[in-house]
């Protein structure tokens, strides 16, 4: 095929994908946007002077049947409960007239100030709007617009109380920013979880296993690792070799973070923390600084994943001031979200 036509045939494939997102995206909006004018309709129908509780059990289940019989599926009383809820989530992003004589700008008007400006899907937040807690559900449409999160990678990161465990390494200020931000990638500290969830290598608790079986096991599930450590993480090698004066040392896993712009190194440990462990980091860190980062570089961070941590050998052997070494805890299970929020307290 001349090369001629095989630009013309990519340029019209490309052409006719690109419609059909934008098809995709236009219904989405539209949906979501008609969800929240039911939602709105309903909760000011409610107010005109039935309890909630005598509307909630007669009048939805009606307009459930009603809709249901002219639409088909789509407008259970669950759904309906939803669509209310998001016009009372979300009511406060309502900015325009209601007396709009133009009911075509009227709409395109609301659309664009729908939650922070975000345009997710229906199943999005419906899932959202489980969380209770108004700052963590915005940081979860944050975190979902920018990184292209599936409803499943949504309800994972939901799952493993990923707000939390940011959260637990920040003081108030820094919680409040993730909420109002999202996760800003900007020093070392942004990129630490509390604890880091490791569920998706399926090793039971109670089995024993050593340091290289958690390596493998991790290296089988990179994806879902890399996942885990969160944004610009790329990987870049397993069992890295130093050689100083005839002794070898391996580094378990190493990555770059492109939003950092420096090597991540990380050392997997089974048991307690202890000070030879941080030493041994330290060690790495400097070998990585000194021989292998470029000037243009920032220095690179160690991050310790131990089975249990030990806050005071932290403390006392690493200088105050440290901003490249660090340990976290490190589970195999999904940790409840009230066990995380009693440490937030």
């Amino acid at each position: 095929m001349p090369a001629e036509q095989q630009q013309l045939f990519r340029s019209v494939q490309e052409l006719i994908e690109n419609a059909r997102s934008s098809v995709v995206k236009q219904v989405n909006s539209t949906m979501v946007l008609t969800y929240f004018q039911i939602g709105r309709m309903i909760v000011e129908d409610e107010q005109g002077g039935t309890s909630y509780a005598e509307y909630g059990t007669n009048t939805m289940f009606k307009l459930s049947q009603h809709l249901t019989a002219v639409f088909g599926r789509g407008y259970s009383v669950d759904n309906l409960q939803y669509m209310r809820l998001f016009y009372m989530a979300y009511r406060n992003y309502e900015t325009l007239s209601r007396n709009s004589e133009n009911p075509e700008t009227n709409s395109a008007t609301l659309l664009r100030n729908l939650p922070t400006g975000l345009n997710l899907s229906w199943s999005h937040y419906v899932t959202l709007l489980k969380i209770k807690n108004d700052q963590e559900r915005k940081f979860y449409e944050l975190e979902t617009s920018r990184n292209n999160w599936s409803v499943r990678e949504l309800q994972r990161q939901i799952n493993t109380s990923y707000y939390e465990r940011l959260a637990l390494s920040r003081d108030k200020d820094g919680v409040k920013k993730l909420a109002e931000e999202g996760q800003i990638i900007e020093r070392s500290t942004d990129i630490l979880k509390s604890p880091v969830i490791l569920e998706f290598l399926d090793i039971n608790e109670d089995h024993r296993y050593s340091e290289n079986d958690l390596e493998t096991a991790i290296i089988n599930k990179l994806e879902h690792f890399m996942l885990e450590l969160g944004k610009g993480f790329l990987f870049e090698g397993r069992q890295r070799r130093i050689s100083l004066e005839g002794d070898h040392f391996y580094i378990d896993l190493s990555f770059y973070n492109r939003l950092l712009k420096c090597f991540v190194l990380i050392d997997l440990k089974i048991g307690k923390l202890t000070h030879q462990d941080i030493g041994q980091m330290q060690m790495y860190v400097n070998y990585y600084d000194r021989k292998i980062k470029q000037p243009d570089e920032n220095p690179t961070i160690g991050i310790i994943l131990c089975k249990e941590d030990n806050k005071a050998v932290v403390e006392f052997t690493l200088p105050l001031d440290n901003e490249q070494i660090f340990s976290r805890e490190y589970k195999l299970y999904l940790p409840s979200k009230d066990e995380l929020k009693k440490q937030l307290l």
